[in-house]
């Protein structure tokens, strides 16, 4: 069977006519696991995702990756999570895409308005940027999200980190008024380079931070990837607590593997109960990909909400 390949996706949607700024890499998780029949009087379907203190989104580029796209957002509703994310618009039937959502009473959280190629941390690449951001704040109007992913691209042959975090810093100042008067959030993601992205230019919260401060805007925040976060930095709940002012946004995978919670190392309901006495009340998404049944990996979510 085919497994996912992010890059592959996403240049399959630049074919249709996207930007390359929106090229975006990831590690190659496994195909999902046949589902097994379900038994729906053993068990409320829709009761698994509405869990007690955390809005979990599940991103259908990763979760019932077999099936077409339309497909596994209909997955995720049957299962009652409130919300979908997922990554390139341009390959998406977006009209399709809208009515469905808006059918199944399902929210569209984030997806993603620039990718590593070409860089934002290259200012002569800021006139690309500023069209990418343009296009998906118009998208954004159409699905009703309000976030939106941003890279800040792979490092820059002959140029230093500390030159190209200062062009990231200018270019998301140049769109930060267009994300305030369209009331979206543009989310800077740090990655992690140990596993998923050698030649990233942003790992980690502490040069997130400060890139976002400096910005500052209230529309320019953080996706505050906890898979990502564990392995550059570890230490999930102090970090938590020294940048939550700046995170406006989750994303969990367990570690190692990116499967579920409960398949790695994360204690994720220590990690999310933080978050929630932190206050944190935005989006949590799911860009894990399920080690086995989806069902099974949906009851680990939900268990990971229980404490």
């Amino acid at each position: 069977m085919n497994r996912i390949d992010r890059r592959g996706l996403l240049q399959a949607g630049l074919a249709l006519g996207a930007a390359p700024a929106l090229a975006r890499a990831a590690q190659d998780p496994p195909a999902p696991a046949q589902e097994r029949p379900f038994d729906s009087a053993a068990e409320d379907l829709r009761g698994i995702g509405k869990t007690p203190h955390t809005k979990f989104a599940v991103n259908v580029e990763m979760w019932w990756s077999n099936l077409p796209f339309l497909e596994r957002v209909k997955k995720a509703a049957a299962l009652g999570f409130p919300g979908i994310e997922f990554w390139d618009w341009r390959s998406k039937d977006l009209d399709a895409l809208a009515k469905l959502t808006s059918e199944l009473g399902l929210a569209v959280t984030q997806f993603t308005g620039w990718g590593f190629e070409p860089g934002l941390c290259n200012a002569k690449h800021h006139d690309e940027f500023e069209a990418a951001i343009r296009a998906a704040l118009e998208v954004s109007k159409k699905l009703g999200n309000q976030h939106l992913c941003v890279v800040a691209g792979n490092l820059q042959p002959g140029r230093t980190l500390a030159e190209m975090h200062a062009d990231v810093i200018t270019g998301l100042k140049r769109v930060a008024p267009l994300a305030e008067q369209a009331g979206v959030t543009l989310m800077l993601e740090p990655m992690n380079g140990r596993v998923d992205h050698p030649g990233h230019c942003l790992y980690g919260s502490a040069d997130a931070l400060a890139i976002v401060r400096a910005v500052g805007s209230p529309k320019v925040k953080i996706l505050w990837d906890l898979y990502h976060m564990q392995i550059s930095e570890g230490d999930l709940c102090g970090h938590l607590r020294e940048g939550y002012d700046e995170i406006t946004y989750l994303q969990i995978a367990d570690h190692p593997g990116r499967h579920e919670p409960g398949t790695g190392e994360i204690h994720y309901a220590r990690v999310l109960r933080e978050a929630h006495e932190l206050g944190f009340r935005g989006w949590v998404g799911l860009e894990c990909s399920p080690k086995g049944d989806p069902l099974d990996a949906a009851r680990a979510v939900a268990q990971a909400d229980r404490w």
